[in-house]
């Protein structure tokens, strides 16, 4: 089943002093129409110029199940597997380099039996020197790439010196934050999102009750904040809704409205009539051909990558797409076809029956690269399902085909989309 993030008022807190509520600005939205189910499969190389796959290197200490959470530091892929509770550090070229488990974290607490966990990590850059950051409360623990503990500090302090969750954009100055509060005397305004600049008022949008998710129901994908391929830009998505904004070093914009079939829709009164207060979740499991949100949105050149996301697995409901914003043409990425480019073989697990594309889709677009990934299981079943068509795989597939078996660790897979 889709893995759903229910937000419970984890919250950080915002130093700023002085902020205001923003206006978003419409001036330049853009009017999209889509029907996913129109949406037909292209050639892999008709979509990208470049395809690599890159073997994870399994060991005893290695192995691990799922990619959760990637992320690139240092020419480093750190990963966090969600079902070992554990985080893996491998080389660019997939060899296995450190693990942070919780057996590494110090328990706080004495008394209590139950082992430490935590649900993921975020980075930090001190001293020219990049730290993979666990929050395990009341502390936060730091670790260098080699799995070292380097540091504990109270979680209290380590928030002081900046937001986990704070993205800098390009121009150094200015910070976009999620879930964005301005504490002014006894009283807080609480934001989705707000852009603090260094020596300006911050600007906070779409406020809300700090008792929202006591009285109702949210559900997302994931990440409200993503790093689309714009050096000083980046897209935000907010709870029901097709709409797609830029968050600017000065301001909120609505970038894309997009229009669904109404079979994938939700109501247009969803998000006010009290009918769906605390039925949210009830709605979507009785309806689940509908989107409850969009997730993933990428611009590359003309291309708009983008995700939906509902409740239901039926294989012939396509939800990642991509659209061309010159022509309206619609791609599916789940019927896209292997070809020589790709050696034969699937650039997601999609078009199998297999559920890592569907559950995360692409993890990030960095530095003019798609990742994506799936299981070695898949991997051998498609090789055995392309067999013939090729004769010669890239040398690290080949040594990887000859070592590795079905239980082996994932596959990253790289991917650089063309422009148009």
């Amino acid at each position: 089943m889709k893995m759903l993030f229910f937000i419970l008022g984890y919250l950080f807190f915002c130093t700023a002093t002085f902020a205001q509520t923003g206006k978003i600005d419409s001036s330049k939205m853009v009017t999209l129409r889509i029907d996913p189910q129109t949406a037909r499969g292209a050639a892999v190389s008709q979509v990208f110029s470049e395809v690599e796959f890159i073997p994870l290197e399994t060991t005893k200490e290695s192995l691990f199940g799922n990619i959760s959470q990637l992320k690139i530091v240092d020419d480093n892929y750190v990963i966090f597997d969600y079902d070992t509770k554990a985080i893996l550090i491998f080389t660019k070229d997939g060899k296995f380099r450190s693990k942070i488990n919780a057996s590494k974290i110090e328990q706080e607490d004495k008394s209590n039996k139950d082992k430490t966990v935590f649900y993921g990590f975020t980075t930090r850059k001190e001293n020219n020197a990049e730290f993979i950051v666990i929050s395990a409360r009341p502390n936060a623990f730091y670790f260098d790439l080699n799995g070292k503990q380097i540091k504990k500090i109270p979680l209290k302090e380590h928030n002081k010196q900046g937001n986990n969750r704070d993205i800098k954009l390009a121009n150094q100055t200015t910070l976009v934050r999620p879930d964005f509060i301005v504490k002014t005397g006894k009283d807080s305004t609480y934001y989705e999102v707000g852009i603090i600049n260094k020596g300006k008022d911050s600007i906070g949008y779409f406020p809300y009750s700090p008792k929202r998710y006591e009285t109702d129901e949210f559900i997302g994908s994931g990440s409200s904040l993503y790093q689309y391929g714009s050096e000083n830009e980046l897209f935000f998505l907010t709870y029901y809704s097709y709409d797609i904004f830029k968050a600017s070093p000065t301001k909120l914009s609505l970038a894309y409205h997009i229009i669904l079939p109404a079979v994938n829709s939700f109501p247009s009164d969803f998000k006010t009539n009290p009918i769906y207060v605390k039925k949210r979740l009830e709605y979507f499991r009785n309806n689940p051909k509908v989107f409850y949100d969009l997730s993933k949105p990428y611009l590359v050149g003309d291309n708009l990558y983008l995700q939906m996301n509902n409740f239901g697995w039926d294989p012939s409901v396509k939800k990642a797409i991509i659209y061309n914003l010159k022509t309206s043409e619609l791609t599916s990425i789940q019927d896209l076809e292997p070809d020589s480019l790709s050696s034969f073989l699937p650039v997601t697990d999609a078009s199998g029956n297999f559920y890592d594309f569907k559950n995360r889709g692409f993890h990030m677009y960095e530095n003019g690269y798609l990742y994506t990934n799936y299981s070695s299981l898949a991997m051998f079943t498609f090789k055995e399902q392309s067999e013939g068509k090729t004769t010669k795989y890239p040398p690290n597939l080949e040594a990887y085909f000859k070592t590795q078996n079905k239980k082996s660790n994932p596959i990253i897979i790289k991917l650089k989309p063309k422009q148009n």
